[in-house]
């Protein structure tokens, strides 16, 4: 017998026919992400793993095939569909979290349903793209075991909220990634050797290196003089959803956007062949300037009388004048259409401004876009998008933001060019990846100094991307992430109980900020500040202090002291690396 699929004692191919070990993570879906995460789950918690996927020889079923024979503690259970049997014979009623990583929104949140009827306690970990109906329906399943008294916690994320803002963070230099934290603004950027974070300085969370060498940053290391990455703390944070809009208005709009240059040299023109005529009137008659500039006016307008008893000269100046105003009505015309056209576009798609500089290009509006336009956006930066639908979804929010917009396919001749490809620091590419690689070598041959983001969903291909780029131009900067790479960390902490509240990327590593309960980590509890931290591991830039019994907890303490002593009921804010979170919390907790 031959199959066709791999087959060994830890990868049974149909539901229930090795039951999963008590307090296993079990994940549901069939992309990169499940396979980053699997292995996420296994290699740095050391945790068991059950995968349910559709099918082991379509989509990333070879993958996961493969990744349990690699490793021991992964298996892999097919099931069409994610049914409450299904979800029982993964052993669901067993594990201690589920995640679920489908790209479809209502069909993670039905399992996400089934799972919390069949067992009140595991922790949820849902991928969902609408973060409005996200948080709503983990307000429902956390009341749901709420209401059958059971402890229990939902977290729902999204790849491209979490990925977005190291893709921005590799694309601006000096701009940083910003993190939202308890209301705080908090940066990661970067800062030269001997001089000091512009901002409140809360942890060091790399020493980078003074060249270009192919070593790897360290991460969070003991206090260094060199080059490194801070993060550092800016002040209050703006409320998601009460971010001003920048719809163009008049106020916004200039004289200069408004109307074309032929235009203007046309009106200047012509106000001063006025102004000469009524210059050569006032030496003729001897008659004030403003009074004789009132009499052109007329003149051009056609309104005045006729200069029958004036020399010949005033006569013949009249003439000139009166044939001058025959201009007047069609530039005005032409001034009215225009503007009417100008603002008209600027109700719709506005287009790059012609001295645009220094801007970012975006390749793409889909899901990770939009989401990477939000961070631009926050961050104030110059932005212009390219497009090839019409209709996608970051289309309208670009329109909302004023943020100019060119529709058309990045590969194709003169897409690009008029994106002002040639005077922009950055290119991100969030496209396909053929679409992706394209786009890039085509920005470098016009833009050979240009920065190059590619945002791709093979972490391999991102890999072998990225050194290719890196050699042929070895002048200018590259960076190639896996979305799946970027978003794995945050799903992987957050099924082991902690919130992961931002992923920071340091060339391809990840420093991550997590809120974690000191009560029971014996790595925290007892222990002060100065104890609990470990170089190249973990940062404590926080503690949040215990409230009153039923009261909610207080505002975190920045910046603590390094003998200030954890306790029990607290909680902290920590930086960490995925290995130094992982020894943190890969112990399995009590159930």
């Amino acid at each position: 017998m031959s199959p066709t699929r791999p087959q060994t004692a830890a990868l049974p191919t149909q539901p229930g026919t090795a039951p999963a070990p008590a307090g296993a993570m079990l994940v549901c879906g069939d992309d990169a992400l499940t396979h980053r995460l699997a292995l996420e789950l296994a290699t740095v918690y050391g945790r068991p793993v059950t995968v349910l996927a559709p099918s082991l020889a379509a989509g990333h079923g070879p993958q996961l095939a493969a990744l349990a024979e690699r490793h021991p503690e992964v298996r892999v259970v097919e099931a069409a569909g994610l049914t409450s049997e299904a979800l029982s014979a993964a052993g669901v009623r067993e594990a201690a979290a589920l995640a679920l990583t489908g790209p479809d929104d209502q069909q993670n949140i039905q399992a996400a349903l089934r799972a919390r009827r069949l067992n009140p306690r595991i922790r949820l970990v849902l991928r969902v793209y609408n973060r409005k109906l996200g948080r709503r329906v983990g307000l429902l399943l956390d009341r749901t075991a709420t209401a059958r008294e059971q402890a229990a916690s939902t977290t729902v994320l999204s790849t491209s909220a979490t990925a977005a803002p190291a893709l921005v963070a590799a694309a601006v230099t000096g701009g940083g990634q910003v993190v939202h934290v308890d209301g705080r603004l908090l940066r990661a950027t970067e800062v030269a050797a001997g001089r000091q974070a512009t901002g409140t300085e809360l942890a060091t969370l790399a020493a980078l290196p003074a060249g270009r060498p192919a070593e790897a940053p360290e991460l969070l290391p003991e206090p260094v003089e060199g080059r490194r990455l801070v993060l550092e703390m800016l002040g209050g944070a703006t409320e998601p959803g009460h971010r001003r809009r920048r719809l163009p208005g008049l106020a916004e709009l200039p004289f200069a956007a408004l109307f074309s240059p032929r235009l203007r040299w046309a009106l200047g023109s012509l106000a001063a062949l006025l102004l000469a005529f009524a210059g050569l009137t006032a030496a003729l008659t001897g008659e004030s300037p403003l009074h004789t500039a009132y009499l052109a006016v007329l003149d051009v307008i056609a309104i005045a009388d006729p200069a029958t008893d004036d020399v010949p000269a005033r006569k013949v100046l009249q003439i000139l004048t009166a044939v001058s105003g025959l201009l007047l009505m069609p530039l005005l015309t032409a001034l009215a259409l225009e503007a009417l056209g100008t603002f008209r576009a600027a109700s719709t798609l506005r287009r790059p401004p012609r001295r645009i500089s220094g801007h970012v290009v975006l390749l793409g509006l889909g899901r990770v876009g939009s989401r990477v336009l939000d961070q631009l956006w926050d961050l104030d930066l110059p932005v212009v998008c390219v497009e090839s639908d019409p209709s996608a979804r970051g289309v309208a929010r670009a329109r909302a933001y004023g943020v100019p917009v060119v529709l058309g396919d990045a590969t194709q001749d003169g897409v690009l060019e008029a994106a002002r490809i040639g005077r922009a620091s950055a290119l991100i590419a969030l496209t396909g990846d053929s679409a992706n690689l394209e786009a890039a070598v085509l920005a470098r041959e016009t833009n050979p100094g240009l920065r190059v983001v590619l945002g791709l969903f093979d972490d391999d291909f991102a890999t072998e991307l990225y050194r290719a780029l890196r050699d042929s131009y070895p002048e200018a900067e590259t960076r190639s992430h896996s979305v799946s790479f970027l978003s794995a960390p945050a799903f992987g902490a957050a099924m082991m109980g902690r919130e992961v509240l931002g992923a920071i990327a340091v060339g391809r590593r990840v420093v991550l900020l997590a809120a974690v309960d000191v009560a029971g980590h014996p790595e925290l509890c007892g222990r002060t500040v100065a104890e609990a931290e470990r170089a190249g591991g973990l940062r404590i830039l926080a503690v949040r202090p215990a409230g009153e019994a039923g009261a909610l907890r207080r505002e975190p303490r920045w910046r603590p002291r390094p003998d200030r002593l954890l306790r029990e009921g607290e909680q902290v804010v920590v930086a960490a690396s995925r290995e130094g979170l992982g020894a943190l919390l890969g112990q399995p907790e009590e159930r």
